[in-house]
C-alpha cells in the first residue's frame, strides 16, 4: 500500500512548508534579537540567563538566525544552514530553557525542542525539489 508521502510532489510540498515556516521564525527571532530588542538587551538577556560569553552569543545568535533561516526559506544550502540551526536551537535548549520544563508559557522547551526536530528532518531529507539547492543541482 502506498503512502501519501510516496508521492514526490506531496512530499516536496511538505519540505516547502516546513522550510518556509520554520525558516521565518528564525528570521523574525533573529529580527527581534539584533533591530527590536537590540543587540544590548540581548546580551543583557544572555547574560541573565547564564549563556556563555554573551556579547559574543548574542551577535552569532542573531545572525545565525537570520541568515540560516532566510537560506532555509529558500532552499539553499538546507543541510547545512538547517544543521546550523539545530544546533543552535539544542545550545537554547541546554542553556536557558530545559530547566523551565516543557511549556512555553513558563520559559520551557517546547517550541525550540520542536524547531530543533524541524531542522534535522530538513538535514536528513534536504529542502525537496522547490528549492535552489535543487535548481542549482542542474547546473553541476
Amino acid at each position: 500500500m502506498n503512502s501519501l508521502m510516496d508521492r514526490p510532489g506531496v512530499r516536496d510540498a511538505g519540505l516547502l512548508l516546513l522550510r518556509v515556516v520554520t525558516g521565518v521564525i528564525m528570521v523574525a527571532h533573529g529580527w527581534k534579537k539584533l533591530v527590536v530588542d537590540g543587540i544590548d538587551a540581548t546580551t543583557r538577556a544572555f547574560e541573565a540567563a547564564g549563556v556563555p560569553q554573551p556579547g559574543m552569543s548574542a551577535w552569532g545568535v542573531s545572525i545565525v538566525e537570520m541568515l540560516g533561516g532566510a537560506l532555509v526559506v529558500v532552499g539553499l544550502l538546507t543541510p547545512a544552514a538547517a544543521g546550523v540551526l539545530a544546533l543552535d536551537m539544542l545550545a537554547a535548549l541546554y542553556l536557558v530553557h530545559l530547566h523551565n520544563g516543557l511549556f512555553v508559557a513558563d520559559g520551557g522547551m517546547e517550541l525550540v525542542l520542536l524547531l530543533a526536530t524541524a531542522f534535522v528532518v530538513l538535514v536528513v531529507f534536504g529542502a525537496g525539489r522547490a528549492s535552489l539547492d535543487r535548481a542549482l543541482s542542474r547546473f553541476g
